[in-house]
């Protein structure tokens, strides 16, 4: 199996890349994000503050917290407890408190095995901020996307609303701002590109031409070109 690693900050279009890539040259899809965020979106609806480090590891242990991943037609899907949460995880409430449960190393333990497993079973292009330093540290190919943190908050803006969500380009820019410092600074597997990984800044590439960049690399780490 081969398994591919991208890492890169909140915004960078690791998601997006890497789902058309991964389309493209025939591999699993897998959002590591969505697993977090799913996380985090079962703390607020619980009425637990995501960072609470005491109440968050309990409410994993006591099995009321089931993640689980669905594969359709090359797209993922993430379901919480058996509900469907794919586009519910993508609010920036959700992602604020997504950044907040990863710093707690109980919760990257709770998702771990998930995560490995999937690189066991299929050829994978994963996406992530620990990927090709944590999670998959074998992986055949590392790539660190990233971009500017004005660009990062355009493509973020313009995303929330095609899905009717108001969102202000200077409070997303403070928000990414935000998390990258948290992702960054984080005692458990900070946010930061693996020593082998392929360095790529798409600030100012087109999404087609990010995509088809990433495509080359994966296409000639397996041969496929």
């Amino acid at each position: 199996m081969i398994a591919v690693a991208i890492d890169g900050p909140a915004g960078a279009g690791k998601s997006t890349i890497a789902r058309q890539a991964a389309k493209t040259v025939g591999f699993l899809y897998v959002d590591t994000g969505a697993l977090y965020r799913t996380v985090g979106l079962h703390m607020l609806r619980s009425g637990i503050s995501p960072d609470d480090r005491q109440a968050v590891p309990a409410e994993l242990d006591s099995g009321r917290v089931k993640i689980g991943m669905q594969f359709q037609d090359g797209e993922q899907y993430v379901l919480l407890n058996g509900e469907n949460v794919t586009e519910l995880i993508r609010t920036p409430e959700v992602s604020k408190a997504s950044s907040q449960v990863s710093a707690i190393p109980q919760v990257r333990d709770f998702l771990f095995s998930l995560q490995q497993d999937l690189a066991r079973e299929h050829n994978v292009i994963m996406d992530g901020r620990d990927i090709g330093t944590v999670v998959l540290p074998d992986a055949k190919v590392k790539i660190f996307l990233t971009a500017s943190v004005q660009e990062r908050a355009k493509r973020r803006c313009q995303q929330l609303r095609e899905k009717g969500i108001f969102a202000d380009l200077g409070e997303v820019s403070r928000e990414i701002e935000e998390r990258d410092y948290q992702d960054s600074h984080r005692a458990v597997a900070p946010l930061k590109a693996a020593a082998d990984a392929i360095w790529m800044d798409t600030s100012d590439m087109t999404l087609q031409e990010a995509i088809e960049a990433v495509t080359r690399i994966v296409k000639q780490a397996s041969g496929a070109e």
